[in-house]
């Protein structure tokens, strides 16, 4: 797997992080119980962080030197693709021929990447967008930047290329088609999932107790990076008009996550606005949260809101699903597939206040429907989970596999020492055999100097 801009062990929520790290990290432990060996390389942003990383049984983290660690963004990156590249075939060349069966790419700059990998190593390429520059462009927030041309270029570079793409969501697949001329053949339609067994209904006056709420109050959470793109300020604004028409309404606004893309221009910018329209009291922030705290976040609340301008999926959604708390969301890509309208939260077309504020009322002072809203959120979220998703993404590399060509990427891997006879195929399978594992994962550990 390659995710360049992002490592999949940093925390979501500070910088570049979100969902998509928390999508590799999860896919690929999940690829891993399976038998099928991962190694994810990433850009190194600490001279701290060790040249390889176990992530989990199974699962390697490369941290690729290139460029300085600090002061680049997304945007910068582009430069830095030709140190990355290099080096991420240095690191097969240290292998046996055909270490590597298949290269997944995350992101546009992945993308880049994974198909010169792809063209080296003579195996398939899967792709998985997360974003498209199309869309965030055609839905911008006000004050926002739009996404760079050369990354558009790039894109549609990359899903030319690519043997497979993996969509989120059907409408995910196609914008690929109408926005991209994506071939819609080579498309499979995997739903990101959620961690069913960590993500669960709790205590919720415990889950005030320790993140220091008040039992008695009416409490909506935003969870993700603080930045245009996801439009905390819509759900705070809202909050505003609310306590404006009813200023003792007991309500308390949650916001969970760090400044991120161009909201670093203003960090303070969401501090300021909820000062500016009289709420300071009523909005709580808290830095972003490990996954143990998380969940004690969703179930605080009442209600989660999402309100971004736009989202491939909207891991948040199906977190706070998971834990029975409702979810009120922009109608926006992804998320009217993770949010049922009416029956586990509500969904608002635009991000037009005076309809925010209506919707969040209509929610609090309902607490009959969103009781209700509770139950039906648990069902629905136990048809996201990582188990599923990874079956979806080997069907997905069993595809790319078979239709790559005999006797290239369908070729046996060539392994020397004992595991030579236990290696198979991606073909639903798992790569190795249990005890092959182990055994593989001590020798990696050996000869990498891993850390754990």
């Amino acid at each position: 797997m390659l995710s360049v801009h992002t490592s999949p062990l940093a925390q979501p929520g500070t910088g570049d992080a979100g969902g998509m790290n928390v999508y590799v990290l999860q896919t690929a432990l999940q690829l891993a119980r399976r038998g099928t060996e991962v190694e994810i390389f990433t850009r190194a942003t600490s001279s701290n962080v060790p040249p390889v990383q176990e992530a989990g049984p199974g699962v390697l983290v490369r941290n690729v030197v290139a460029g300085p660690f600090e002061g680049l963004d997304k945007h910068d990156l582009p430069t830095q693709l030709c140190p990355f590249t290099a080096e991420v075939l240095r690191q097969e060349a240290r292998h046996q021929p055909g270490h590597y069966d298949l290269v997944h790419s995350h992101y546009w700059l992945s993308g880049q990447v994974g198909w010169l990998a792809r063209d080296r190593w003579r195996v398939p390429l899967v792709f998985t967008a997360h974003t498209l520059a199309a869309v965030k462009n055609a839905a911008l927030a006000e004050g926002d930047c739009p996404e760079p041309a050369t990354r558009e270029i790039g894109e549609k570079q990359v899903i030319a290329e690519a043997d497979r793409m993996v969509a989120n969501t059907a409408e995910e697949a196609r914008q690929l088609v109408e926005l991209y001329g994506a071939d819609a053949d080579r498309i499979d339609v995997v739903p990101p999932g959620a961690d069913l067994a960590r993500y669960r209904p709790g205590d919720r006056a415990a889950a005030r107790a320790e993140l220091g709420l008040a039992a008695d109050e009416r409490i909506v959470a935003f969870v993700g990076r603080i930045q245009p793109l996801k439009a905390p300020d819509v759900l705070v604004r809202a909050a505003a008009e609310l306590l404006r028409t009813d200023p003792a309404r007991n309500l308390r606004v949650l916001i969970v996550g760090g400044p991120s893309g161009t909201g670093l221009e203003r960090p303070d910018a969401l501090i300021e606005l909820a000062a500016e329209l009289g709420i300071t009291d009523r909005v709580t922030f808290l830095p972003p949260q490990p996954p143990d705290r998380l969940v004690q976040v969703y179930r605080a609340a009442d209600l989660v809101a999402v309100p971004s301008y736009n989202e491939s999926f909207g891991l948040v959604a199906i977190e706070a699903q998971a834990t029975g708390t409702p979810v009120l969301a922009a109608d926006v890509g992804g998320l009217g597939t993770a949010v049922r309208h009416g029956e586990t939260g509500l969904l608002v077309a635009g991000h037009h206040i005076p309809d925010w504020a209506a919707a969040l009322g209509t929610l609090l002072d309902e607490p009959r429907r969103l009781d209700a809203m509770r139950g039906r959120a648990v069902e629905h979220a136990a048809n996201f989970s990582w188990e599923h998703t990874a079956d979806g993404l080997l069907a997905s590399y069993a595809a790319a596999l078979s239709g790559f060509g005999v006797g290239e990427a369908a070729r046996p891997t060539v392994l020397d020492g004992p595991l030579a006879t236990e290696r198979t195929n991606l073909s639903g399978a798992a790569l190795l055999g249990e005890g092959g594992q182990v055994r593989s994962r001590a020798l990696w550990r050996r000869r990498m100097g891993v850390h754990r």
